[in-house]
C-alpha cells in the first residue's frame, strides 16, 4: 500500500503570510510548484496558497444574483462577493490563501489522498507528521503514486 509520505515531496515550498502575492508567484514559477504552504513565524501551518488563487485574482467579478418578489428583493451570492473581492484585491498571501487546509499524515494511503482530492476539490495537500509540516502532496505527486502501484 503506497502512503503519502511514499509520494509526497520532502521539501515544499513555505511561504509567510506577509509574502508580498507578486512574490509568491515568482517563487512557484520558479520552482515549478503549483502552491506553497503558508507558515507562520514559529513555523506551524496557517494556510496554503495555490496557483488557482492566483488565477482567482484576474478572473471577472461574480455579481450576486437579484431577484424582485411582491415588493421585496432577494439577493443570491453576495456573501461569495465580498470573499471573491478580497481575494482579487490581495497584496499579501494571507489575502488570497485558504486557511481551511485539509491535512493528511505520512501514514495516509494514496487512495485516501486521492478521494480527499476528488471530493474536496483540494489539489495541493500538506502532509503532517505529529502536527509539523514535513511535506506537500499535488495531483502530480497523486499520478505517479498510481503509475508506481499500477
Amino acid at each position: 500500500m503506497t502512503t503519502a509520505k511514499q509520494i509526497m515531496s520532502t521539501t515544499p515550498l513555505t511561504v509567510s503570510p506577509e509574502t508580498l502575492v507578486q512574490d509568491f508567484a515568482k517563487r512557484i514559477e520558479e520552482n515549478h510548484q503549483c502552491g506553497a504552504a503558508v507558515v507562520d513565524s514559529e513555523g506551524n501551518l496557517v494556510g496554503v496558497a495555490t496557483e488557482s488563487d492566483l488565477i482567482d485574482q484576474h478572473k471577472r467579478l461574480h455579481l450576486p444574483t437579484v431577484v424582485t418578489l411582491f415588493d421585496s428583493v432577494l439577493t443570491f451570492g453576495a456573501h461569495k462577493m465580498d470573499d471573491q473581492i478580497k481575494k482579487m484585491m490581495g497584496a499579501t498571501v494571507a489575502d488570497i490563501m485558504s486557511s481551511d487546509v485539509i491535512t493528511v499524515e505520512e501514514n495516509t494511503p494514496l487512495e485516501e489522498v486521492a478521494t480527499i482530492m476528488a471530493e474536496k476539490r483540494k489539489h495541493f495537500i500538506p502532509v503532517l507528521k505529529e502536527g509539523k509540516l514535513t511535506g506537500v502532496i499535488d495531483r502530480a505527486h497523486v499520478i505517479q503514486g498510481i503509475v508506481k502501484e499500477g
